[in-house]
């Protein structure tokens, strides 16, 4: 007595659970695939209101801001205070934003600064009134995809603070994130300096800025609201999540 095999049928069979398995692999592979969220663009831009060549900067970068408003690009302008020595205190400048500056130099190896200046993804920067550059960057990094996802949940606004809640979809063991707190718009008569006679007019002013202790996946914090913002000021959020190279690797935008 002996046992006949029927190769066909076993061919069938192994081509059915191979098949099977291929689906299976394909599906958790789209799922990692599905995990990638939206990218997101930052634009920060290094200015100065006594800095004869940043207004057209100013300009690209609103410009630039209300045309990719729905495309996760995210705009801020940081006003530094080197400049404020020829005749024009910038009365958004700060101290901070020019030590800011330097450390992103730092990090490019760079043994100046500059203005306009213009970091994109905390990654390399360009002459910010370089129209043509700009888009190419918008561009080039709108098509890489990000392993994070922020969103909002409840806020509350008092004339001395800013409270939220957020939740980070992602691995946040490794990341930092900072919280900014920007003036929407602003036009300011500027008297003198190299910009004298000019009204001048600036969008996403960052006002202050402030890193996240103990960073969690989901959790609340709040900002002050400093005294330069008026009651007719508009503002937004923006919470922005770096590796430990500074590079920014999401973003989102709180506005009110």
């Amino acid at each position: 007595m002996y046992c006949k095999v029927n190769f066909k049928i076993m061919k069938r069979k192994y081509l059915i659970t191979l098949s099977l398995f291929t689906l299976v692999f394909l599906a958790s592979f789209t799922n990692l695939i599905d995990k990638k969220q939206k990218p997101v663009v930052v634009l920060e831009l290094f200015t100065s209101q006594g800095c004869s060549s940043c207004p057209s900067a100013d300009v690209l970068l609103e410009k630039v801001g209300k045309e990719f408003e729905n495309d996760q690009v995210f705009t801020l302008s940081y006003h530094v205070d080197y400049w404020n020595y020829i005749g024009w205190t910038d009365p958004f400048s700060q101290k901070e934003f020019t030590q800011k500056q330097r450390s992103y130099a730092r990090k490019f190896r760079d043994n100046q600064v500059y203005t306009p200046a213009v970091i994109v993804n905390g990654q390399e920067h360009f002459v910010g009134s370089n129209r043509s550059k700009m888009y190419a960057k918008i561009k080039e990094y709108k098509n890489k995809s990000s392993q994070f996802d922020i969103s909002f949940g409840a806020k509350e606004h008092t004339s001395k603070k800013i409270k939220f809640n957020y939740k980070i979809d992602g691995n946040t063991s490794k990341a930092k994130a900072r919280v900014i707190l920007a003036i929407k718009e602003r036009t300011t008569n500027v008297k003198r300096g190299e910009n004298a006679k000019r009204t001048l007019k600036n969008h996403n002013i960052v006002v202050n800025e402030s890193y996240v202790s103990n960073l969690t996946a989901n959790g609340n914090y709040s900002i002050d609201i400093p005294k330069i913002v008026t009651e007719k000021d508009e503002l937004s959020v923006f919470f922005i999540l770096e590796n430990d190279q500074k590079d920014i690797v999401s973003a989102q935008r709180l506005d009110f």
